[in-house]
């Protein structure tokens, strides 16, 4: 089953036959009856605020929706005796890393509220798989991007900043140009490095990982989900100017808040310790799945 706030989703997209409650994860009277009335055995939390930028302007709002949210349905399933816990955690926990790529054993040292609201997310996990029979697994996300290739699913957010999304936008004439936020970082072309990894490979990397839990109840992860390979903001953009075939404008700018240079993943321990293979991990495909979502919004919001 799924519980949402739908603050930024929607009900359209969660199959109708998934039993569906409208809600905040916070609220611990409404998680603790779902958790007991349908007797769940484990959670995948998604559930949080993402944006970097924003998280530098208010702060105190993400702490509030990633840590004290988090901290509630925690308590709740530990409370329901729930074994087993997924939590979307991401690489802003490194902050801007000395050495690529990175590995999960490398220093947490974010530098936003954002990387620090899931660090301390993270660190309380810890600590309550120590003190309670559960396990959990964090998985670090890298840049997440494209859709469904079937087109079932994609990223709908109501104001994302995320460059494939805003790009995919500029493309069909929904913005009329795309930002680049910096173009004076250490790197080759001067925009920042991400390593983008398609939604569907890291779909499967939690079916991977909660399978793994089940497996292995004693045992918890802490896993990088990337590919090991980076792609700056400048050849993202060449690469929907190829799936396009056009030039989508572009607008150079000053570099955004809280935004390290590079941010490239080891998957080692991912690709060793799971059943999981890569088979998105192309930018062109990326970008042109990304591109045929955006395409679909577009007739789903005309209808």
């Amino acid at each position: 089953m799924v519980i949402d706030d739908e603050s930024n989703g929607t009900r359209a997209l969660v199959p109708d036959a998934v039993a569906y409650i409208r809600g905040d994860v916070a609220d611990r009277p409404l998680v603790a009856n779902m958790l007991r009335e349908h007797g769940i055995g484990a959670i995948l939390h998604f559930a949080g605020s993402i944006q970097v930028g924003e998280s530098v302007e208010k702060p105190l709002a993400y702490y509030a929706n990633n840590t004290l949210a988090s901290h509630a349905l925690l308590s709740e399933a530990v409370a329901a005796g729930v074994p087993h816990f997924v939590f979307s955690s991401t690489a802003a926990v490194y902050g801007a890393p000395e050495r690529l790529p990175i590995d999960e054993a490398d220093p947490k040292l974010p530098i936003n509220p954002y990387g620090a609201s899931k660090w301390m997310t993270e660190q309380m996990l810890a600590d309550a798989a120590r003190a309670h029979p559960f396990n959990y697994a964090a998985l670090r996300y890298f840049n997440v991007s494209g859709a469904d290739p079937q087109l079932r699913s994609g990223q709908i957010g109501k104001s994302s900043t995320h460059i494939i999304k805003v790009a995919t936008e500029a493309a069909l004439g929904k913005r009329d140009h795309v930002d680049v936020f910096g173009t004076d970082y250490p790197t080759p072309d001067g925009s920042c490095i991400r390593d983008y990894i398609h939604v569907s490979d890291l779909a499967a990397a939690h079916v991977a990982a909660l399978e793994r839990l089940i497996a292995a109840p004693r045992e918890n992860l802490l896993l990088n989900c990337g590919y090991g390979t980076g792609h700056s903001v400048i050849e993202v953009l060449d690469a929907l100017d190829d799936v396009c075939q056009r030039k989508i404008p572009r607008r150079l700018g000053e570099r955004r808040a809280g935004d390290p240079p590079q941010l490239v993943a080891s998957n080692r321990t991912l690709v060793e310790t799971l059943e999981w293979t890569p088979r998105h991990a192309d930018i062109h495909g990326i970008v042109a799945d990304a591109l045929a979502w955006e395409r679909k919004l577009i007739d789903w919001k005309s209808r």
